[in-house]
């Protein structure tokens, strides 16, 4: 799947979820693959998505440039999607920063669970935790 695709992909999951969303334009999007807005007045309001597809763990600097751009848009919260895994400092910095990380492995369940896609993550050999069927 192509990174666009990839991108279209995690923005119908996120309406399916309940949210209205949308893709953002390809360049000069301030780093920014799609937005949600949860509507629920208490604990609603705009969210900033990232979406990386890589077979390679998610850097730290990828999260915390999530976190400023969530400041910076006066956002509710950040989501970094992953078809990989996240680092130890990504796992620390984000909750403290209002970034909610989905790694490969929930985001299989996520597709599953909402759009009934049972997706096979294509990574190299299993990350740092992960068993071989977090993969199939």
């Amino acid at each position: 799947m192509d990174p666009i695709d990839f991108e279209h992909l995690i923005r119908r999951l996120f309406e399916k979820i309940g949210l209205k969303s949308w893709v953002t334009q390809a360049s000069r999007d301030d780093g920014i693959d799609a937005v949600a807005v949860n509507e629920e007045p208490l604990i609603g309001g705009l969210c900033i998505i990232q979406a990386k597809r890589t077979k390679n763990v998610v850097s730290a600097e990828t999260v915390r440039s999530v976190a400023g751009i969530v400041n910076d848009k006066s956002a509710s919260k950040g989501i970094v999607v992953t078809t990989a895994w996240f680092g130890k400092a990504s796992w620390d910095f984000a909750p403290r920063n209002r970034v909610e990380l989905i790694d490969g492995r929930h985001l299989k369940a996520l597709l599953l669970e909402h759009l009934g896609i049972d997706a096979l993550i294509g990574l190299p050999k299993p990350p740092p935790g992960w068993q071989t069927r977090d993969l199939s």
